[in-house]
């Protein structure tokens, strides 16, 4: 059985148009660089041709890896979902319950979580504390700087 990767559309648009530009700019820019560096002569001591060479072998593990995640996808529509329980796709506004600091995170898959820009990974500490709890409720996540208490302010669907 193939185990399905939970994603949110935007998250699956961002790997295929990855996709894309590796197969239809990288690709074809890194043949060219090989046929340049080989062109040059000995490739033994070709510090262009080696690492050109290194740079497909990069790309096409990523091509690789990106297929793989975009034929695993499970697509969940976060606009379609609602209700007060947290759960993949929703948006969490958390209040430090020692700084008293506003946070809001969207729980997507990992492929798309990026902490900076406030979505982080189903599979996170954060997100595997919060999935199932309501507005309302504290929560205490033990992440790798120590334990942090929540309390959950807002629970959306965006």
């Amino acid at each position: 059985m193939v185990e399905k990767l939970p994603m949110t559309a935007a998250g699956h648009l961002a790997l295929e148009e990855e996709l894309k530009q590796r197969q239809a700019v990288e690709r074809p820019r890194i043949i060219e660089a090989i046929a340049e560096a080989r062109s040059h002569g000995d490739l033994s001591e070709n510090a262009e041709y080696h690492a050109a060479k290194e740079a497909q072998s990069h790309n096409e593990g990523r091509i690789a890896e990106l297929e793989d995640k975009i034929a695993r996808a499970d697509i969940i529509d976060v606009s379609k979902l609602s209700g007060d329980t947290i759960k993949f796709g929703a948006t969490v506004t958390l209040i430090d319950e020692d700084t008293e600091k506003k946070a809001v995170y969207q729980i997507v898959g990992e492929s798309e979580a990026d902490a900076k820009k406030g979505r982080i990974s189903i599979t996170s500490p954060l997100a595997r504390a919060l999935i199932g709890k309501k507005k309302g409720t504290s929560v205490e996540v033990v992440a790798p700087g120590g334990a942090k208490a929540y309390e959950i302010a807002k629970v959306d669907w965006k």
